[in-house]
């Protein structure tokens, strides 16, 4: 008896369905008047050879009151396309008889497919949608550029044994580590475009260089491989730069954006001039007992700080902007710039003596302290400010030079990151209040307009 009604039971179901099934193939009719896209233009970001695009989406909508079938859906260059499309859960180039319910939606999903070889040039194609009510299409737009790879595995240790130049003919694409052998330098010149998969990272090996030879309107771009403009403001898609001990840096006209920690540095002589450093998990920049010299650096949205201090050092910091409006995590405290002694090395405690002087530059957050200072007992811990502006609150009373800026807001034009401008308002109290002494030595703002005379503080003149 039990054994009968399931089998009655799945033959009324399997019955319903076919019903259905028939009653649906003959309920769909041709559309009556032309669908609506959801856009029709896509573009796609940058695609480098053997990386595949975003993917992007297309909806259409069925406005009519019946079950429409749309006769065709395809690519235009077909099989030949650089681009690949899913249309309702199927991938393919060609697709007949889509059927779509009466006020639903379908999906099509857009990619370009991995391009090997490519020279940089604009990738064209269009999905065209035949109806009798009209035909319609939706053009799809990228750029490719050819790419040069460096890719760590079991096989491959990635390392540069020798002196490297590289150039903006091609863009460098890293997975992994990509680490600068011992004694070796690294030159990059201006233009060129290094990218880094998720959790990858350039490693600069103890007594290396690592010279970054940017140049307004043509700087060196470090940033992860997600070339979709919203990963422009988003922290972790990449490690960061790694400088061991006794390595040299000379950086010009770099940007530095989207990683976990933008540039550590570890007993690292560096010199940076003319360098933007953003959106940062950690730390814009993390120096350990090192000796750096800043003119021109601007930084902003680290969720630690833009510029960390460990171990001493000595820090040279002279019309700069380290503005920090963070807000991906509010558990993190993004101060512009923290300083101490101490270190924590993984087994203990190591300290060292610190030299800090900022001069003419602008140290601000909307948190209550854009400064903290935590100094060791007994050990020397320098510092000086000078013509510059500050926000810090009651608890973290530092001393400033009377020419100083305590706790006012420096009127920035546009300190949101997508729209980054951290040039001062013509109202600001930073505006024309630089120290003119300091300003004769980095005569030239990051824009490289002229600022000896009545400079302002800060990066921008």
């Amino acid at each position: 008896m039990n054994k009968f009604k399931v089998i009655t039971a799945f033959s009324f179901w399997a019955l319903i369905t076919a019903i259905s099934c028939t009653r649906d193939d003959l309920n769909f009719e041709s559309p009556s008047k032309v669908l609506r896209l959801s856009q029709d233009t896509v573009f796609c970001d940058t695609v480098y050879n053997q990386v595949r695009s975003e993917t992007y989406a297309v909806k259409i909508y069925n406005e009519e009151d019946k079950d429409i079938l749309i006769p065709k859906i395809a690519l235009e260059n077909g099989a030949g396309s650089l681009y690949r499309i899913n249309v309702d859960g199927k991938a393919g180039t060609d697709f007949n008889n889509v059927p779509l319910r009466k006020n639903d939606s379908i999906y099509i999903f857009v990619e370009i497919a991995p391009i090997a070889n490519a020279p940089e040039a604009i990738a064209e194609d269009r999905i065209n949608i035949q109806t009798p009510a009209g035909n319609q299409h939706v053009t799809l737009f990228s750029v490719m550029q050819d790419a040069e790879f460096y890719i760590q595995n079991s096989n491959n240790p990635n390392i540069l044994a020798s002196n490297t130049i590289w150039t903006n003919n091609k863009a460098k694409i890293i997975f992994g580590n990509l680490t600068l052998a011992s004694g070796k330098t690294l030159d990059i010149q201006q233009g060129t475009k290094v990218y880094f998969h998720k959790n990858s990272g350039l490693k600069i090996s103890k007594n290396s260089n690592l010279n970054i030879n940017g140049d307004l309107g043509n700087e060196v771009i470090f940033r992860g491989d997600r070339n979709d403009t919203k990963y422009d403001t988003l922290p972790k898609n990449w490690n960061g730069i790694e400088m061991d001990t006794n390595s040299t840096l000379n950086m010009n006209y770099a940007k530095v954006f989207g990683g976990t920690r933008g540039l550590e540095m570890n007993q690292t002589t560096a010199n940076i001039t003319n360098s933007i450093f953003h959106t940062h998990q950690e730390y814009g920049i993390y120096a350990i007992n090192s000796v750096v010299t800043a003119n021109n650096l601007v930084m902003n949205n680290s969720g630690n700080a833009n510029f960390a201090i460990y171990k001493g050092g000595t820090y040279n910091i002279t019309h700069s902007t380290l503005a920090n409006y963070w807000n991906l995590n509010y558990v993190l405290p993004g101060f512009g710039l923290y300083a101490t002694n101490e270190y924590d090395n993984g087994t203990s405690i190591e300290q060292g003596a610190l030299t800090l002087n900022i001069k003419n530059s602008i140290i601000y957050s909307d948190k209550e302290n854009a400064v903290l200072f935590k100094p060791t007992s007994g050990q020397t811990f320098n510092y000086s400010f000078q013509n510059s502006l500050l926000k810090y609150g009651s608890t973290a009373n530092y001393a400033i030079d009377p020419a100083s800026i305590k706790n006012q807001d420096p009127k920035f034009q546009n300190y949101f990151i997508h729209k980054m401008n951290l040039r001062v308002k013509a109202d600001s109290p930073a505006k024309g209040k630089g120290n003119t002494g300091t300003a004769a030595t980095v005569p030239f703002d990051i824009t490289k307009v002229s600022r000896t005379v009545t400079p302002s503080m800060g990066a921008y003149q």
